[in-house]
């Protein structure tokens, strides 16, 4: 009798995790199928907007150079510098960087005669700040992540908020 309660006992466990295996196999097709994004985070977009008006009442004219971009349109850019002309612009594939999810920015600075800069000591205002780390400054307080404070790949135009949730995670189908 003792036998059979614990193999009764053991199919139970077994059918129990079972179930969660079955349970976090169907979660995780659900996240696999997740559509991606098609446009800027609307949290994103707004701390965007944000970022030019605070910039200009700084006396500093910015231009959002590229937010939102296709897979299709990462890769392209990927090839810049390897298989197609030009320089390396990215070292992400498509899939890979926060702007396919909608979760970056990148900016340039805009001089009054119309031309687009990204001079990281220029000062515009003449406040004897460089305007870019004006900028920079303004985004974090934002919430932004600068990609110039990354350890590997310096990308000084590059600002991005992530929510926390990491590439794998956002590949997976994880949405903020």
């Amino acid at each position: 009798m003792n036998s059979i309660k614990k193999n009764l006992s053991r199919l139970l466990i077994l059918v129990a995790i079972g179930f969660v295996i079955v349970i976090f196999i169907d979660y995780l097709i659900d996240l696999k199928n997740t559509p991606m994004p098609d446009r800027l985070h609307p949290v994103v977009a707004e701390k965007r907007d944000t970022l030019i008006s605070q910039a200009k009442e700084k006396g500093i004219s910015i231009l959002i150079t590229d937010d939102f971009r296709t897979v299709e349109k990462q890769n392209r850019l990927y090839e810049q510098g390897r298989s197609e002309e030009g320089n390396i612009v990215t070292y992400a594939k498509g899939g890979s960087s926060y702007h396919n999810y909608g979760l970056a920015i990148d900016f340039a600075i805009q001089l009054e005669n119309g031309h687009v800069i990204w001079d990281l000591q220029y000062d515009g205002n003449e406040n004897g700040h460089s305007d870019w780390m004006e900028v920079v400054d303004l985004a974090k307080n934002l919430g932004f992540e600068w990609g110039g404070d990354w350890e590997s790949f310096k990308d000084y135009p590059h600002l991005q908020i992530d929510f926390g949730l990491s590439i794998r995670e956002l590949q997976w189908g994880k949405r903020p």
